[in-house]
């Protein structure tokens, strides 16, 4: 099709518009009255956040401020927006960036139609084109939100009710930011589960998936499970995730404790992560599977893909849903069948992202057979965990409960520091399984010091790794503190990204002696610039 034919289709198709699409409201201002407490940009010069105070409440609110169109660049950008759907070609090769992509055919387009569509301003193009990436490319109005990088989570409860996101500095939060009609959150709805290369209908409402970007998406559809309308969560996944190190900056480990993870894990220690709904297990896991042996096969299990690992011999696998119609389940591809499979490709570690089901059986067979195995599972406590373990639909024999060697519980938790009262991650007790019912507790936290203190002579785990590698229990707890010494020394050098403290670990289980050494010398470990540099 010629571009005089393709422009005389796309005006005949508007002037013949009865109905015009309104377009969505925008935010609601700043309240008047409120106190602006922070503010900075999310996507220079287009959205900006007003974190807000309210006098009278003190709570505080999340207010976006993005640049709108008005009515004539609305006018434009509903006609730029079906030429640049005709007209974009999909890549015949897989692009790593959809946005520049994006942004690159955009600017092609606009430049050849922007006479002929009538003058605007440089800037009104600008402004059109980023919404017209927003819209298309991106995640639609909560776009912005998906930019932030203090959000772990939004979620919208329905229709005309404010989406709320948890912000890393003041948790949970009321945004100026709502949906006004069915239809326009349907639609975004609709548009985020393809993204994730999924299907939603009034048949099938429920849907968990992944978004671009690892992000985890839970819907509920229209009003045929929510009455209030369509309702959504995200959770967002960090680009640049926790290493051990961000966590014993932040308070959740300490030193002595990660060192002691550190060595277990070495010696093929199998360990549960217990704790809440957001309660940071699966970052804790993440962590903690940083520091396994490298060169050791590691596979990992989950439903929607979380964790990220820096080694290379990584097999991830995920499950799938059914594509069958009811209950039939044709074509699922469950937790159960995956740590099944997982054994025939002679794993050294494995990990499930958390069990819930018939997969806990699989994996403590796998731990009587001698592979190192991690989980999560929600429960606030070990007590709890092993009567959910021992019942149905787990149903671990209580004989086989010792295989699960360390279980750390984690919860989040308030404390009052520096006069301002804010929620930190926790790792509230370590036990160790000497058998059924008989639980060796080996760190403790004290939330009134909130510090940790170890009882390494209740530990039966270094115990039996004395006995395994031939050394004495006061030469491990000597090689806890070099470990310890090792992790102090990346804090002090703010060595925290978690490729780096991946390569400072590979260094050291090559070359212990020496690198140990050099940090104590307070020499440089090549290993860094390695890293730094692939």
């Amino acid at each position: 099709m010629t571009t005089l034919r393709l422009r005389e289709r796309i005006r005949s198709k508007f002037r013949k518009r009865k109905q015009v699409a309104v377009p969505p409201p925008p935010p609601r201002p700043i309240p008047k009255g409120s106190k602006i407490v922070e503010r900075y940009p999310l996507y220079e010069p287009f959205a900006h956040v007003a974190i807000v105070q309210s006098p009278k409440t003190g709570e505080y609110k999340y207010v976006l401020d993005e640049l709108q169109l008005d009515p004539l660049e609305r006018g434009v950008y509903d006609r730029i927006l079906e030429i640049l759907l005709a007209e974009i070609e999909s890549p015949k090769e897989e692009i790593l960036d959809p946005r520049k992509f994006f942004a690159e055919e955009a600017k092609k387009i606009v430049d050849k139609y922007r006479i002929s569509l009538g003058w605007l301003p440089d800037v009104s193009w600008y402004k059109i084109l980023y919404h017209a990436e927003r819209d298309l490319v991106g995640f639609g109005r909560i776009d912005p939100f998906m930019r932030d990088p203090n959000i772990e989570d939004i979620s919208c409860d329905g229709v005309n009710k404010p989406v709320y996101v948890w912000h890393r500095k003041y948790e949970s939060i009321e945004s100026n930011l709502e949906f006004g009609s069915d239809e326009e959150l349907d639609n975004m709805v609709v548009k985020l589960v393809h993204m994730a290369r999924k299907h939603v209908s009034s048949a099938f409402p429920i849907v968990d998936a992944s978004l671009p970007g690892k992000h985890r998406l839970a819907v509920c559809y229209r009003r045929e499970v929510t009455p209030f309308g369509t309702a959504f969560t995200i959770r967002k996944f960090r680009e640049d995730p926790y290493s051990i190190i961000d966590l014993i900056n932040l308070g959740t480990f300490s030193e002595e404790m990660a060192a002691y993870f550190w060595i277990c894990l070495e010696n093929r220690a199998s360990i549960m992560v217990l704790g809440g709904t957001a309660a940071g297990k699966t970052t804790a896991l993440n962590t903690l599977a940083c520091l396994i042996k490298p060169g050791s096969k590691i596979i990992t299990i989950e439903e929607t893909a979380e964790l990220n690992l820096p080694h290379e011999n990584w097999v991830s696998l995920i499950a799938r849903q059914s594509y069958g119609l009811g209950g039939s389940g044709i074509g699922a591809v469950t937790l159960f069948d995956l740590v099944k499979t997982s054994m025939r490709h002679r794993p050294d570690v494995l990990i499930v992202g958390e069990v819930r089901g018939q997969e806990a059986y699989v994996l403590f067979q796998a731990l009587a057979t001698g592979h190192g195995g991690m989980c999560t599972m929600h429960a606030e406590n070990l007590d709890s965990a092993v009567k959910r373990l021992t019942q149905k639909p787990m149903d671990i024999a209580p004989a086989y409960i010792p295989l699960m060697n360390i279980v750390l519980s984690i919860q989040r938790v308030h404390l009052i520091k520096d006069n301002e009262k804010k929620a930190y991650r926790r790792i509230i007790t370590v036990n160790e399984i000497a058998d059924y019912e008989d639980y060796k507790c080996v760190f403790k936290w004290h939330p009134t010091k909130d510090s940790y203190s170890p009882a390494f002579d209740k530990s039966v785990m270094l115990s039996a790794i004395s006995e395994r590698v031939g050394a004495s229990k006061e030469e491990l707890l000597a090689e806890i503190k070099r470990r310890r010494d090792v992790l102090h020394w990346m804090r002090e050098r703010d060595i925290r990204s978690y490729r780096d403290v991946a390569a400072i670990i590979a260094e050291y289980y090559a070359r212990s002696e020496k690198i140990y050494e050099k940090i104590l010398a307070g020499e440089e470990v090549e290993a860094i610039a390695i890293s730094r540099n692939p």
